[in-house]
């Protein structure tokens, strides 16, 4: 790891821990999730996140600094999203709507390297995925997979491309299987405990942008 790696991950992680704790302030919470939770698990799993992908930002994108700021600026919102998710199972608008019109214009302006020329499979899957995903989930009752979880994916198809972004959905899928078996041997959840997919699927979206590299 450079330096210069080195220190973004440092920044990542501060950034993660301090969207952690937000997340327990911000949106405002209800009784099932009452505010001022304590330092646990979550936050070890934002710190984590947020100096992996940090991390990941000048090795990315160190020769672009359009890139560098604007997919930097990306990966803050889904910090903060991970850490709202994992708190109040709740990806708000403030997270995840900004990212889609701003992405569509990076998109088409050409100078997404992730997407470069190939601008109309990053839109087939930013809008095709989410909406088979969220029909696919209206069976299993409200909240399956919900629609933040929809924006969050658009907002991913955009902004990573077609093939990155479907690497990164089915990563992200994937991980939340292998999670969820572990968590149900260990008999910590059940078949019928909400456990929220957005954390998985911001998860997926920066290894999509890194396997795919």
């Amino acid at each position: 790891m450079t330096p210069i790696a080195a220190a973004f991950g440092i920044v990542g992680i501060v950034l993660g821990v301090l969207a952690d704790r937000l997340s327990t302030r911000w949106p405002e919470h209800d009784e099932e999730h009452p505010p001022g939770r304590p330092i646990d698990w979550r936050t070890v799993v934002c710190g984590a996140f947020g100096g992996l992908a940090f991390a990941l930002l000048p090795t990315r994108f160190g020769g672009d600094p359009l890139a560098l700021g604007l997919f930097g600026a990306w990966f803050v919102t889904l910090i903060v999203g991970m850490a709202t998710d994992l708190d109040q199972r709740l990806l708000t608008n403030i997270v995840t709507l900004p990212v889609i019109p701003v992405a569509l214009v990076y998109a088409i302006s050409g100078q997404n390297p992730l997407v470069g020329d190939e601008l109309l499979p990053a839109i087939a899957v930013a809008v095709i995925v989410p909406l088979v995903l969220y029909v696919v989930s209206i069976p299993f009752g409200a909240g399956a997979f919900g629609i933040g979880d929809v924006k969050l994916l658009v907002g991913v198809g955009l902004m990573s491309g077609g093939l990155r972004a479907f690497t990164g959905v089915v990563s992200g899928l994937f991980a939340a299987g292998l999670v969820l078996v572990v968590l149900l041997v260990a008999r910590r959840v059940t078949l019928k405990s909400y456990v929220p997919y957005g954390p998985f699927l911001i998860f997926g979206a920066v290894w999509g942008i890194v396997v795919r590299g």
